[in-house]
């Protein structure tokens, strides 16, 4: 019987052989998803499931979802996308929205890490002081 302890230690493991220099390789995660059902081991399935969390958490943190109230002009993305790639790396990949619920400012998501700059949000924070 496999423990949760070791199937997340072997999922972490395989999670390190995709990565090249610190970027996951697609082909390699593909190829040891192969591998691992190939294997037939019992703890398949738990292990496989972890792995893929860590591919949905590492693809979190290669997309940023930048929200606006209004259409931001080609200067403004430029300068957000450079500030965004300088602090994450440049291989982020930035989606802007507009949503016009938040009065004016920004909000940013970056895997769980969100920064928000809104009128809506200060007035949330606001309010939450009370």
């Amino acid at each position: 019987m496999r423990t949760p302890r070791q199937t997340k230690r072997d999922a972490e493991q395989l999670w390190r052989l995709c990565l090249v220099n610190g970027s996951l390789d697609e082909g390699r995660a593909r190829q040891v998803v192969e591998q691992v059902i190939e294997s037939r081991h019992s703890g398949t399935p738990a292990v496989l499931t972890y792995f893929l969390r860590l591919l949905k958490l590492d693809r979190a943190r290669q997309s940023a979802r930048v929200e606006s109230a209004v259409p931001l002009d080609a200067a403004v993305r430029a300068a957000v996308e450079e500030g965004l790639a300088r602090k994450y790396g440049d291989s982020i990949t930035t989606t802007f929205v507009v949503e016009p619920s938040l009065i004016g400012g920004l909000r940013v998501k970056i895997g769980s890490d969100v920064y928000d700059g809104t009128v809506r949000g200060g007035l949330a924070a606001l309010g939450a002081g009370f």
